[in-house]
């Protein structure tokens, strides 16, 4: 029988009338006798998209769901992110940007559904998935499992989140029509049904008994071995290109009665620094979604690009996720309408009817033309501003997490301890350096050791010369086989061999110091000219009475060979003169716009939002420079983003 068998058990539902006594005024529930969703009683098939309320300036949210809704989808799919609320043990924050129930709120007034993700483990390519980072502060925590401290910890988190969400049930008169508990668990490692359970019986208890709710996983056996539950009606995720038939027979197996659902139908994909812009076909895209919606499907799709809070993955090798996660998405990153939202748009069409009216166009934008920075400080010498507590004495380095440190930079210091006349390697046991760290002797800058990539310099220099390495948190793991990613030295830094000890660590609060004005407000200070390493640049630019979306590139910001001074033997000076790569990240009034790394693409610019630009006084540009910036640092404001450009593709040959 094989596919033919189940094609016959992949039939649209029945529109027979429902079998059962009257439901209440307002439901939603599952019908297993004709497979499909009920919505006051009335068979009900939803047509989703996924937007995420973090990654959008509130302005823009309505603009954006606006869109959404103009295309015909009937329900949006909302991730809430645990560690974009609870930044610390206990400390909650719902203001401004994070208000999440004016978000819900702002749905329901458009008239759309709406499905909820709120984890604990969202995925998302957040950081960490959106599990706080202060998680790790207890070194042995199994984080997605039944550990008992991180069982409390998600406990106390949803004693505070799902009570926001209950009065805004579909059966309590709100527009939530499902919740998702958990994601994609069944690729992870632990397998834990314990948790499961714990979780099932946390949202009934602070949601009540009749929301629906679900779980989603993949379409391999063992994933919806270990990530479905009874209690959880089980969905599936997959993309373009795949058979949909055997896609949902894959669902069927779990699910053998029930409507048929993909909760993660991938519109596109994902970029990670140095790989490829990935790119998928609207035509692609329109014929997967045509075929689930002819079986009678639901389906949730990714119509937004996602933008900050990066994570990374784990495949083989540490792979963080670019800022500008544009995922070549139906929505682009600024919000505009893009030929795949169109195709999306026309297949829903023959399946029900388009709201009346127009697409809303897609935000102006301007070229706001070259802006000149001025070196203002090397970060060495503003140790005081941006570590202002001093830092931690170590007899060997400490991780990020040891010392309550959750994203961003620390500075790690020490002396070397005898004259290092010929080149000695500094190094690091494999695995260990998370996630990149700049180093500097005496002030000079040396060079990078890099996570899975180079792990050792070669330095010379005189006991008592002060080391430095200032060590980058790229993004903790959001997918793979565990996402307990530690960061800072997991291991002891050595000197041909021999560990270096008696280290001071200063936890950086460079967001913090830029969020309240600095360096702007500061007094200038006296900088050190051209010297490489990493080094804050500021500028100003007006706008010409309005303040538009636009985009920043970096022009000239590649890569340039640099000479460094060093001592040798019998031979006296030395210099070295390595290739450094431009890289940093870029604040306008204190906003972090993310990080840029034009040399590895393939990103090239930064979106940057009309709502973070002033009109009528000057935007204050902070940018930390973490090699060394050209001799003339420009940027340039343009209407359009630039993407493609990789290491590999384009700047191999002439490493």
């Amino acid at each position: 029988e094989g596919v033919a068998g189940l094609e016959e058990g992949l039939q649209p539902p029945s529109t027979a009338p429902f079998p059962q006594a009257s439901p209440p005024a307002r439901s939603f529930q599952l019908d297993y006798e004709e497979d499909c969703f009920r919505k006051d009683g009335a068979p009900f098939r939803y047509i989703s998209g996924s937007i995420h309320y973090a990654r959008v300036p509130r302005p823009a949210w309505r603009d954006r769901l606006l869109k959404m809704y103009m295309s015909g989808l009937s329900a949006v799919q909302v991730y809430v992110p645990w560690n974009y609320h609870e930044p610390l043990p206990g400390i909650y924050d719902f203001a401004g940007d994070r208000d999440v129930e004016a978000f819900l709120d702002l749905t329901a007034e458009l008239g759309l559904l709406v499905i909820l993700r709120p984890g604990p483990y969202i995925c998302a390519e957040w950081e960490m998935g959106g599990l706080p980072a202060w998680l790790l502060w207890k070194p042995d925590i199994v984080l997605r499992s039944s550990d008992p401290a991180y069982l409390a910890a998600v406990d106390s988190w949803l004693h505070v989140l799902l009570p926001k969400i209950k009065p805004r049930l579909y059966q309590h008169g709100g527009n939530i029509i499902s919740v998702q508990v958990e994601n994609e668990y069944g690729s992870y490692y632990a397998c834990d049904y314990g948790y499961l359970w714990h979780l099932l019986g946390s949202f009934r208890a602070l949601l009540g008994s009749e929301v629906l709710l679900f779980t989603t996983d993949s379409t391999q056996a063992e994933e919806l071995r270990c990530g479905t539950l009874q209690g959880l009606y089980a969905t599936i995720d997959f993309g373009p290109g795949s058979n949909v038939t055997e896609a949902f027979g894959a669902q069927r197996r779990v699910e053998p009665k029930g409507p048929l659902v993909n909760s993660e139908y991938y519109t596109g994909w994902l970029d990670y620094w140095g790989e490829a812009h990935a790119s998928t076909s609207s035509a692609s895209v329109a014929q997967g979604l045509e075929d689930m919606l002819q079986l009678g499907a639901s389906v949730n799709m990714q119509v937004l690009p996602l933008h900050s809070w990066p994570g990374a993955d784990f495949k083989d090798q540490y792979k963080p996720v670019t800022t500008s996660y544009d995922y070549d998405a139906p929505l682009s990153e600024a919000g505009d309408p893009t030929e795949k939202l169109f195709a999306i748009r026309t297949v829903i069409s023959k399946f029900q009817p388009l709201p009346v009216g127009p697409m809303p166009p897609a935000t102006p934008k301007y070229t706001y033309g070259w802006v000149a920075l001025q070196k203002y400080a090397d970060l060495l010498d503003v140790l005081d501003v941006l570590c202002p507590s001093g830092p931690v004495q170590s007899q060997f380095p400490l991780t990020f997490e040891t010392i309550k440190q959750a994203h961003g930079f620390m500075l790690y210091r020490t002396h070397l301890p005898w004259d290092v006349l010929d080149p000695a390697t500094l190094g690091a046991p494999p695995h260990s350096i998370c996630d990149r760290g700049y180093v500097m002797l005496q002030k000079e800058y040396q060079g990078t050791l890099e996570r899975d990539g180079q792990t050792t310099l070669h330095v010379t220099g005189r006991a008592g010369e002060t080391l430095d390495i200032l060590l980058e948190n790229m993004g903790r793991i959001s997918f793979g086989a565990n996402i307990s990613d530690f960061k800072g030295f997991l291991g002891n830094l050595s000197l041909d061999s021999s560990p270096l000890s008696n280290w001071l660590i200063y936890p950086l609060a460079i967001d913090t110091a830029v969020q309240q004005g600095w360096p702007h407000a500061a007094l200038p200070k006296s900088s050190s000219g051209g010297r490489a390493g990493p080094a804050f640049y500021t500028g100003t630019f007006e706008t010409p009475g309005i303040a538009w979306d636009t985009f920043v590139k970096f022009p000239g910001w590649s890569k340039v060979r640099w000479c460094v001074a060093g001592r040798g033997g019998e031979s006296g000076e030395v210099h070295s003169c390595p290739i450094f790569i431009f890289q940093g990240q870029l604040w306008i009034n204190g906003f972090n716009l993310g990080r840029y790394w034009p040399h590895r693409g393939p990103q090239q610019t930064l979106f940057v939002p009309g709502s973070v630009l002033h009109v009528g006084r000057p935007n204050n540009i902070t940018v930390l420079e973490l090699e060394g910036a050209p001799s003339t640092p420009l940027l340039f404001f343009l209407d359009r983003p630039l993407f493609n450009r990789t290491l590999s593709r384009s700047t191999a040959a002439t490493e």
